[in-house]
C-alpha cells in the first residue's frame, strides 16, 4: 500500500490571501473538472456522471488512465476521492484546516494500492516515490492548486 501526505500553508508571505471559502470553491471546482487545474493535456476528459446529496461520481481520463471516482464533500473542510475504477484503489483526501497558530493549511493524504500489482512491489514503491517527490509529488500539486485558485480568483472566475 502507498501512504503519502503533504501539507502547505494556504497564505504564505507574498501571495494573495485566500479565504477558506475561496480555497474551498477552488477545490470543489477541481473535483468537478480537473482539466482546469492539471497541466495541459494531462486530463483529457472529466465529467460528472452522477450526483446526489452526499456525493458525486466523475469519470475522467488522466495521464491516459480511465478513472471512475466517487467524490464526497464535507463543505469547507474535506474532499475525499474514492477510486472506484482505474489503476489505483483506495482514497485520496484534500483537507482544509487551521494550524495551532490559526493559519489556514491545505493537506493531502492518501492510502492506495495498485490494482493487479503485487502489494509493496516495485510498482507500488515507484508510486510511493513519485507521491513523495518534491517536484512531482502531491506537495507540488497542492501548491499548483493554490496558484490556479489565485489565477481564477484574479480573473473573476471563482
Amino acid at each position: 500500500m502507498v501512504y503519502s501526505t503533504a501539507t502547505v500553508p494556504v497564505n504564505p508571505a507574498g501571495e494573495t490571501t485566500l479565504t477558506r471559502e475561496q480555497v474551498w470553491k477552488g477545490l470543489e471546482l477541481k473535483a468537478r473538472d480537473a482539466r482546469l487545474f492539471l497541466p495541459p493535456g494531462l486530463c483529457t476528459r472529466c465529467d460528472v456522471v452522477e450526483e446526489s446529496a452526499t456525493h458525486f461520481v466523475r469519470e475522467a481520463t488522466i495521464a491516459g488512465a480511465e478513472l471512475r471516482e466517487i467524490i464526497t464533500l464535507e463543505p469547507q473542510g474535506k474532499i475525499t476521492f474514492l477510486q472506484a475504477t482505474g489503476p489505483r484503489e483506495g482514497a485520496i483526501i484534500n483537507e482544509l484546516f487551521e494550524d495551532d497558530a490559526g493559519e489556514l493549511q491545505l493537506k493531502f493524504y492518501c492510502y492506495i494500492g495498485l490494482r493487479g500489482k503485487e502489494p509493496n512491489g516495485p510498482e507500488e514503491q515507484a508510486e510511493q516515490t513519485q507521491f513523495d517527490s518534491e517536484e512531482k509529488g502531491y506537495k507540488s500539486a497542492l501548491l499548483s492548486t493554490l496558484k490556479r485558485t489565485r489565477e481564477l480568483l484574479a480573473a473573476g472566475r471563482l
